[in-house]
C-alpha cells in the first residue's frame, strides 16, 4: 500500500491519465481483437510502462524496456518480423541495458530516480547519421537473406530503432521523438500484418499509444532540461 501511494504521488495526475489511457486501450483491443495471445498483452503492458518511467528519465524505465524487447523479439518472430527480432533482441535490448547503466551513472543532482540530460554535439550527431546509414544497408542484406516479410519498412525500423537507442544511451530528449518516429513506422508494420491476421490488430493499437507516450516523453525531456539547465529541483 505505502509503495502504490508513493508511486502515485511521484507521477502527475496528467502522467497518471497518459498511463491509464494507454493501458485501458491496449487492453480494450486484446479483448476486441485477440484475446489469447498473453504475451503481446503483457508485453505491451510493461512497454507502455517503461515508457512512463523513461519520460520522467528514470532508470528503471530501461530495465522495463529490456523485458518488453525480449517478448517483442518472439512476437516478431512469430509473423516472420525478423528484422524487428533482430533489431529488439540484439540491439534495442543490450542498448537499453548499456543506458541503464549510464543513466545510473549520471543521476541529476545524485537523484537516481532522474537522470542528468545531455545534449550532443553536431559532429556527434553526424557520427551518428553515418553510422546508422552503414547499419541500415547492412541489415538491408541481412534482412532480404533471412526472408523477412515487408522488407522495406522493416529496414527503415533498424534506423529509427539505431538512432532512437544510441540517443537513449547518449541520455539527449530527441531519444523520444527517434522512437516516436518507430513508432509510424512499427504502426505501419504491424497493419500491414494485420491484413493477414486480424489479431495483430491489438500490436498496432500498442505502438499507436507507444506513440502519444514518446510524444509526451520529449516534452517532460525539454521540461527536464530547461530545469536542470537552471539548476532546479
Amino acid at each position: 500500500m505505502h509503495t502504490a501511494k508513493r508511486l502515485i504521488n511521484y507521477f502527475t495526475a496528467a502522467e497518471i491519465a497518459l498511463w491509464s489511457g494507454s493501458a485501458l486501450m491496449i487492453i480494450g483491443s486484446f479483448a476486441a481483437f485477440d484475446g489469447e495471445s498473453h504475451m503481446t498483452l503483457a508485453a505491451s503492458l510493461i512497454g507502455v510502462t517503461s515508457l512512463i518511467f523513461s519520460a520522467k528519465g528514470n532508470p528503471i524505465g530501461q530495465l522495463l524496456m529490456i523485458i518488453f524487447s525480449l517478448f517483442y523479439g518472439y512476437i516478431s518472430y512469430t509473423f516472420s518480423y525478423f528484422g524487428e527480432m533482430i533489431t529488439y533482441l540484439g540491439m534495442t535490448a543490450p542498448m537499453a541495458l548499456f543506458a541503464f547503466i549510464s543513466w545510473m551513472r549520471n543521476p541529476y543532482n545524485g537523484n537516481r530516480a532522474e537522470v542528468k540530460v545531455n545534449r550532443i554535439t553536431r559532429s556527434e550527431t553526424v557520427f551518428m547519421l553515418l553510422l546508422s546509414a552503414v547499419v541500415t544497408v547492412s541489415f538491408y542484406f541481412i534482412l532480404e537473406a533471412f526472408g523477412t516479410a515487408n522488407i522495406l519498412p522493416s529496414t527503415l525500423s533498424v534506423t529509427t530503432s539505431f538512432i532512437a537507442v544510441y540517443l537513449t544511451f547518449r541520455r539527449s530528449p530527441y531519444f523520444a521523438l527517434a522512437y516516436a518516429a518507430n513508432d509510424i513506422v512499427l504502426i505501419v508494420l504491424w497493419v500491414m500484418a494485420a491484413f493477414k491476421d486480424v489479431t495483430y490488430i491489438s500490436m498496432a493499437i500498442c505502438f499507436l499509444t507507444f506513440l502519444v507516450n514518446d510524444y509526451y516523453g520529449f516534452i517532460s525531456w525539454r521540461k527536464m532540461q530547461i530545469r536542470q539547465k537552471k539548476g532546479g529541483a
